[in-house]
Order: structure tokens, then C-alpha cells, then sequence
């Protein structure tokens, strides 16, 4: 009989055999499952202690370092007056919902509260614009220009146990710059590549940009900017239909355009180029590869608090990207 209760049932003999003792001592009552009454393992860090330590992680550790498992098992075992294993150190800083991060820079003349005010700004510049043309298409857009060049650029790889990986370098300062347009609702990207930053690179990608994308009477775009001498200058020549909306000062963290350039990044990552036209044409074939993902662009750009659009439509990313030589 146990034989085919265990067969049932999938319990080990033992666990039946207990079962049925359970049973015979206490009746139905015996059988009821106590695992969701048990009360677990008395935690090692009461809430008092835990508290201790979430402001001692606001300082540096105690041997002036940076806060890791083995420092704070080390403030644990202090803390309880008996060892702690490094691994329990870590369990509870996961525990305790902290992350192993680099902190991103900011400049120490940010203006926080003007970048706070950001989302309400550009909110109401696209309530303006809706309001003087309400038949007109309004979207939502961010710009940037980012540098690359022969000097190299270095990225994690994942290496065997006793490999040491290596990466061949040549440090020469030629560059060209790459012009990222995105749109963050739906994730579609527009491209330049181009030998420098200046105004007449700058108007020329402006006016492409708006023939594009039709831009005109019936369809208004937002181009966010950050503040460039060769963004703001009077010889701007804003095509009709583009409104630019200036960043705040020292505020890249706003920008969803910046979100492109790890992703432009990857494929030149530790490695030597001979010349900026072999980089280029890598940098080309990885934007064409990037235009059909809107999905992905959409997921690193489209900030909770980005305006959405009026209008809403399903649109496939044209495949273009554009360079220019001088």
C-alpha cells in the first residue's frame, strides 16, 4: 500500500509514514499544510539593526573604502559581535534593495530645480503649439551630437577564467561626429554622419531632417536641445515647423538622445581603426542596424515623463542615414 501511495502521491516513505502518524493522533486536523503558519528563521538583523546600517551605508566604510560584501559583512560581524561570512554581506545588501552602480556625473553648477521644471515646460510648449495650430500634428523630438574618433573606446568583454583580454590601441585625435535625431514615443531614430560640429552642418542636417519627415503646416515638431553655441546662435536657420526647446544648463540626464550612444558605441569598442572612413563605415552599418529597432530605442528613451503625441500611428522607421564629406 505505501508503495502505491508513493507512487500517488510522489512523497518519500518516510514523509507518508509521518503523515499517517499525524493522522492517527490528531484526525483530519493532522493533515492541514503548516508551512504558510511556520514563522521562518529568526532574522539575523532586527529592524533597529538594519536601520544602523542603512545610515552607516550613507558614509563610507570603515577602512575609508567604498561600501562592498566584504565591508559590510565586516560591520555586520561588529554590529552582532561574532563572524560573518562575506556571502551573507551580500545577501543583505540585495536584501536591502542596493545595487552595485557607477554614479553618473553631474556638473556641481546644475541647476536641479529648473531641471525638475522640465517636464511641466515642455508640457505646456506642446499645449501652445496645439493650441495655435490644432490641426497640426505635434510631435515630440530629441537631438544630439556625439564625437567618435580613432582614439579608442573601451567596453567590458567577457573573458575565460585565465584569459587576460587585450585590446590593440592607436591614440590619434582625429574625429568625426555622429547627429542623432529620436523620437521617444515611437522609438524612431534619423542619422548624420558628419567631420565636425558647426552652425552650417548644423542648419544643413535641420533642414534635411524637417524634408524628412514633412515637416510644415500640418505637422509641428519639438526638437529638444541642449544649449551648443551652434545650436542658439542667431544664424540658426530653423526650417518652418521645427520649435527648439533648449535643455537646461548641464542637464544630459534629460536628454533621451544621449541613451543612443551606447548603443552606436558597441561595435567600435575595443578596437584600433586605421582611418575615420573605416570607422565610418562601421558606425554607418550599425545605425542601419539600429533604424528597424524601435522597440529598443524606445525602451532606453521614451522617459516616463515624455510628452506623447496627439496622434497616434503605427509608423515603420525609413532605413536612412546620412553623412557628408568636406
Amino acid at each position: 500500500m505505501s508503495q502505491e501511495v508513493v507512487s500517488v502521491t510522489g512523497y518519500h516513505p518516510d514523509r507518508i509514514r509521518k503523515i499517517a502518524r499525524r493522522y492517527n493522533q490528531m484526525g483530519p486536523q493532522g493533515l492541514i499544510d503548516r508551512r504558510r503558519t511556520h514563522p521562518g528563521r529568526t532574522p539575523m538583523l532586527s529592524d533597529i539593526e538594519q536601520a544602523q546600517l542603512w545610515q552607516a551605508l550613507d558614509s563610507l566604510a570603515e577602512d575609508g573604502g567604498q561600501w562592498n560584501g566584504r565591508a559590510f559583512a565586516d560591520s555586520v560581524a561588529q554590529l552582532k559581535g561574532e563572524p560573518i561570512h562575506r556571502p551573507i554581506g551580500w545577501e543583505y545588501l540585495r536584501q536591502m534593495n542596493f545595487r552595485l552602480l557607477v554614479p553618473r556625473e553631474q556638473h556641481d553648477e546644475a541647476d536641479t530645480l529648473a531641471a525638475a521644471r522640465m517636464e511641466k515646460k515642455l508640457n505646456l510648449e506642446q499645449a501652445r503649439l496645439q493650441a495655435e495650430y490644432p490641426c497640426a500634428e505635434i510631435e515630440v523630438w530629441g537631438m544630439d551630437e556625439h564625437r567618435l574618433g580613432l582614439k579608442p573606446i573601451q567596453g567590458r568583454v567577457r573573458a575565460g577564467r585565465a584569459e587576460q583580454p587585450i585590446a590593440a590601441v592607436k591614440w590619434r585625435f582625429q574625429w568625426l561626429w555622429l547627429y542623432g535625431f529620436v523620437h521617444p514615443e515611437s522609438g524612431e531614430t534619423y542619422w548624420w554622419i558628419l567631420p565636425r560640429v558647426n552652425i552650417n552642418l548644423f542648419n544643413r542636417a535641420l533642414a534635411d531632417f524637417a524634408q524628412h519627415f514633412g515637416v510644415g503646416k500640418n505637422k509641428r515638431i519639438i526638437l529638444v536641445l541642449d544649449r551648443a553655441g551652434w545650436h542658439r546662435s542667431h544664424r540658426v536657420e530653423v526650417p518652418e515647423g521645427i520649435h527648439l526647446f533648449f535643455l537646461p544648463p548641464y542637464s544630459p540626464e534629460l536628454q533621451p538622445a544621449e541613451r543612443l550612444w551606447p548603443l552606436a558605441n558597441e561595435p567600435i569598442a575595443n578596437r584600433s581603426f586605421k582611418s575615420l572612413d573605416e570607422l565610418e563605415v562601421v558606425l554607418f552599418d550599425r545605425t542601419q542596424h539600429l533604424l528597424p529597432q524601435p522597440n529598443l530605442i524606445r525602451g532606453l528613451t521614451f522617459f516616463h515623463w515624455w510628452p506623447g503625441s496627439n496622434h497616434k500611428s503605427d509608423r515603420t522607421p525609413s532605413i536612412q542615414v546620412r553623412y557628408y564629406r568636406t
